[in-house]
């Protein structure tokens, strides 16, 4: 008989993209390609060289293909990796039997710039080409300044980031092509000043997340199930979306549960058995212990869970996530920092500090504003400018680097900085950036990593990070409410003549031109502060300038309006 008037059924919003025809089969989904031809061939013997001019993906195209015998292509994203035959990672062995001409396209897609092409004297074509796979997102962002090098950074960053954005955010296009929940947060963050696409952040941040129950840390790395978190605070930051909260909430809370569940008698968090502390690719990191980064990433994912509880009216639960991230970001200072070392200690063992410093928790503790004004002040020297302290050689964390210094004010140090490390790539050859760049390594030796001679990505997502870098500390501009709601912009020159670009909204772009005598607002959404600094009294005849003490100024900006502000850099 009837038991109940109430279902135990969720009703949760469907998702199809564009799956919504009988004849449009998931399975049977494929990203869009377009044809393109080699810049150049070089032929040796046997075998032909074919160069594509700068780093894709997609499939090879045989044209003309006739013969009996063996053909292999030996696909690299340098020369050098091209031309070994026992060191290329991806490869394709046809055995061809064709008594006519006909073009042949590889069934996989590979990454590349060099195709070495290795044929048996009896089998013939007549030239090699390619399909260009690509994801269909439309650049709604842009950066141009005064000095060319940082415009060609910025060019290459976005076609970087264009590489490895395909259904969902993956690091590398040689390998790991893979969706790595650490490498993906950082193309969230680049995505929302370059393409604002929501939808392939959303289905990044599911695939990763899975179904429950929940039986270990996402990519089994404890760092990166706190990144998912911190993606999701920053994607209700950026967007605004509360309809994706409500409905990730419960999975949130489960993946939340398993976490708490870990700690130890301290309330801390260590490696347990199946668990992979990464952090960074740096020689002799130590894992052990309790380490302050996992911790600081910990406070931030619970502050992450108390927002979101809040949206999905969770209000007991917002007060438990809150009091245990106050908990948290207490242990933090009470067990990690050091009032000698002025900087948060990289781990404790046995209960105690260890003698080490690293980068990570201290310059996260900036961004994040966990430290005091007089504790950033002191982490800034002791260190973010000690080469006492040991540097960091990827990309992947040189973007938080970068961050935290400029949320000091050193976009003046930061684009030396960009110029010398994203701009060492370039120098070297580079068509797109790199999983890894260390100054120190000569030729091939750039190639190599993981003990394999080409083991190294040539793209890799987290190398794009001065498309974040620009937009947020250089234009400026960033939410500082939800959507865009409210905002501001503090353009920062940092050494220009002048830059001009737009960072995209919910609702459309908002429009940033800075010179060392002239500022230009347009904001297409929202209620925004422009803040800025001046040596003189700045003038605007569109809105009140009010003075802040120190030479630092702001200006009321509404929707719609076109501000011009003369001021003296």
């Amino acid at each position: 008989g009837k038991t109940s008037d109430v279902s135990a059924t969720k009703w949760l919003n469907a998702g199809s993209w564009n799956f919504n025809l009988p004849s449009a089969l998931p399975s049977q989904f494929k990203l869009p390609v377009k044809p393109q031809r080699a810049m150049s061939v070089a032929r040796n013997g046997a075998s032909m060289l074919v160069d594509f001019g700068k780093e894709t993906f997609g499939f090879i195209r045989l044209h003309g293909l006739k013969g009996s015998g063996k053909l292999n292509l030996y696909y690299g994203e340098s020369k050098e990796e091209a031309l070994s035959k026992d060191g290329a990672v991806t490869v394709d062995f046809l055995n061809i039997k064709s008594s006519v001409k006909k073009d042949s396209t590889m069934p996989l897609s590979k990454a590349f710039r060099f195709v070495n092409v290795v044929a048996d004297p009896s089998v013939k074509f007549d030239s090699v080409s390619m399909l260009y796979e690509y994801a269909d997102v439309k650049e709604k962002g842009s950066f141009r300044c005064s000095d060319d090098l940082i415009n060609r950074i910025y060019d290459v960053s976005k076609y970087t980031l264009h590489l490895n954005t395909r259904e969902f955010f993956i690091d590398g296009i040689k390998r790991d092509r893979w969706v790595w929940s650490g490498d993906a947060y950082q193309s969230y963050l680049m995505n929302y000043y370059l393409y604002f696409d929501s939808p392939t952040v959303e289905r990044t941040m599911a695939a990763l997340r899975g179904k429950d129950p929940v039986t270990g840390h996402i990519n089994t790395i404890m760092d990166y199930t706190f990144y998912w978190f911190l993606g999701i605070y920053d994607y209700y930051l950026y967007t605004g979306d509360k309809t994706f909260i409500k409905q990730f909430y419960p999975r949130m809370q489960s993946m939340m549960d398993y976490v708490l569940g870990r700690r130890n008698k301290d309330g801390l968090l260590q490696g347990l058995p199946g668990d992979w502390i990464f952090i960074d690719w740096a020689a002799g990191l130590s894992k052990q212990g309790e380490v302050s980064f996992e911790q600081l990433l910990f406070a931030r994912s619970l502050e992450t869970m108390a927002l979101c509880a809040e949206i999905a009216n969770d209000n007991s639960s917002a007060a438990s996530y809150k009091s245990l991230a106050d908990d948290m970001k207490k242990k933090l200072f009470q067990l990690y920092w050091n009032e000698n070392k002025k900087a948060l200690v990289h781990s404790r063992v046995d209960g105690k500090q260890t003698e080490n410093v690293t980068r990570y928790a201290n310059m996260f503790s900036i961004f994040f504003d966990y430290f005091s004004p007089q504790q950033k002040q002191a982490v800034k020297t002791s260190v973010l400018l000690n080469d006492q302290v040991q540097k960091i050689t990827t990309p992947y964390m040189r973007f938080y680097e970068l961050e935290a210094l400029c949320a000091m004010g050193e976009q003046d140090y930061v684009l030396k900085e960009m110029k010398e490390y994203w701009g060492g790539m370039l120098n070297l050859g580079a068509t797109s950036f790199w999983e890894e760049y260390n100054p120190t390594k000569k030729g091939a030796e750039h190639y190599a990593m993981y003990g394999r001679e080409f083991g190294k990505s040539l793209c890799h997502a987290w190398g794009a990070s001065p498309i974040y870098l620009l937009g947020k500390y250089y234009l400026g501009v960033k939410p500082t409410s939800a959507g865009y709601a409210t905002y501001e912009i503090q353009p920062v020159l940092g050494g220009l003549q002048w830059m001009q670009g737009a960072v995209p909204t919910p609702a459309g772009n908002i429009e940033v031109y800075c010179s060392t005598k002239e500022i230009k607002i347009k904001g297409a959404t929202g209620t925004g502060t422009l803040k800025f600094k001046s040596k003189g009294q700045p003038v605007s005849m569109e809105g009140n300038i009010q003075s802040l003490g120190n030479n630092e100024y702001s200006l009321q900006l509404e929707k719609g309006k076109t501000y011009n502000v003369s001021y003296t850099n």
